[in-house]
């Protein structure tokens, strides 16, 4: 797999991951309160099948959680990666 490294982008609101130097994907979110909302993922045609979509979860969600946010997964591929790994979060609301 390539060198692949996820940063916070406050000013677009989502997490990044770059792989080879390049944007390969996000996961964009909303900051309500204390509540981080997860509304969208994506990962670039070109970068599939690498697992940079479950690097990307796995470290914004630990990002958010370090913070003491309460982690709202409207975005699907988010939900299904705390479904998969409850444990990643602990304060995660799945009533929204």
């Amino acid at each position: 797999m390539a060198d692949a490294s996820v940063v916070r982008n406050d000013e677009k609101s989502r997490y990044e991951i770059w792989a080879d130097e390049k944007l390969a994907g996000f996961a964009d979110y909303r900051e309500r309160a204390d509540r981080t909302i997860f509304t969208h993922t994506e990962i670039g045609d070109e970068f599939g099948g690498r697992g940079l979509g479950k690097i990307l979860a796995t470290e914004a969600v630990k990002d958010a959680d370090g913070r003491d946010r309460t982690i709202v997964p409207l975005c699907p591929f988010i939900a299904a990666f705390l479904k998969k790994n409850p444990d990643a979060a602990r304060k995660v609301d799945w009533s929204e």
